[in-house]
């Protein structure tokens, strides 16, 4: 039995991202950024960003940077 891939195709390579550098005031917002992050490797897409380390935007761009993508 062949196992299906989990990988999902798009016609986009690269998404550019911008969001808070604060983690927010509710933790399904961080959950959320990690989640675009991981959805953001499943599609095989790489992350375009403003460039901080921090809060929601660094979960963003560490949870790309987890999964193998390239973070510019």
């Amino acid at each position: 039995m062949e196992m299906e891939s989990e990988t999902k195709q798009s016609k986009f390579k690269r998404i550019c991202v911008f969001c808070g550098s604060s983690q927010g005031k509710k933790r399904s917002y961080q959950d959320a950024a990690i989640e675009l992050g991981r959805e953001l490797v499943t599609r095989n897409i790489d992350l375009v960003y403003g460039g901080g380390s921090i809060g929601l935007m660094g979960l963003v761009s560490q949870a790309v940077h987890n999964g193998g993508r390239h973070v510019i």
